[in-house]
């Protein structure tokens, strides 16, 4: 089995691989100042509750656009699983072309996204990622990785709009359900999420403006808050959850991992 960790500034996904299937998947709070040996307990106890055996996992792979905690969890692999680990990061060789004037800062979640999507779709596509940051990957048929778009997050924009205000309350951001609110809570969930998924809609529809090919890419979603915005936008076709834990596994085929 092959377990892979996508490390996020807001959570750190896991997800256990048998074979090609995904069996099991968690999500953590990302704390920077979490020990390996903090780390190890959860894992551990994820493991028990799922009734799936340390000894089972003969690979891991690391996607991490968090830099302090990425050698706090290779620490915690070795100690607690004593298997190979492999690290998705700048100057890693996957095969797949970065059409970026500086290809090392391209982030490990959106290159294991674009080795998803040219495996699994085949065809042009922008995938949109909803974490943190919200950023758009551009790719091609042929695998190409050519650009994208990076804008603040939906959880971000919504938590500075309440740090940088007195008046504001923090809100529970469920749908809204008319666009002209009667509360304060009711204006500020329909400014973040309808304003969100017309911002995702118009950059969504500049980026099919510009696109290289005649062919229209397919547009899908995935990131922690997908399932939150992307039923409001009209753009976005299919959400896949776990499209970045899947690129995982492909780069860990890619690299040679053996589990």
């Amino acid at each position: 089995m092959l377990l892979a960790f996508d490390v996020g500034n807001t959570n750190i996904v896991l997800g256990v691989f048998d074979g090609a299937t995904l069996i099991q998947s968690w999500r953590l709070q990302t704390l920077r100042e979490r020990t390996s040996d903090e780390l190890g307990l959860l894992v551990d106890g994820l493991f028990a509750h799922s009734r799936i055996e340390r000894v089972q996992i003969r690979g891991i792979i690391l996607g991490s656009v968090v830099p302090p905690l990425t050698p706090t969890i290779k620490v915690m692999a070795k100690r607690y699983f004593g298997v190979p680990t492999l690290t998705i990061e700048p100057g890693v060789e996957t095969g797949m072309p970065i059409l970026y004037e500086n290809p090392r800062e391209v982030g490990a979640d959106r290159i294991v996204n674009t080795l998803a999507a040219v495996q699994l779709f085949k065809k042009d596509t922008i995938v949109v990622d909803f974490g943190t940051a919200t950023t758009f990957d551009c790719i091609t048929a042929d695998g190409r990785f050519i650009g994208g778009v990076i804008m603040p997050g939906l959880r971000t924009a919504s938590d500075e709009l309440v740090r940088k205000t007195a008046k504001l309350p923090a809100t529970e951001l469920t749908p809204p359900t008319h666009a002209i609110g009667r509360r304060t809570e009711d204006c500020i969930r329909a400014g973040v999420l309808w304003g969100t998924a017309d911002a995702v809609d118009g950059l969504v529809r500049r980026i099919k403006a510009e696109w290289p090919s005649k062919t229209g890419p397919m547009v899908v979603g995935t990131g922690g808050l997908a399932g939150l915005v992307a039923p409001l936008c009209r753009e976005i076709e299919s959400v896949h959850p776990d499209l970045t834990l899947v690129g995982l596994r492909i780069a860990a085929t890619a690299l040679g991992l053996k589990w």
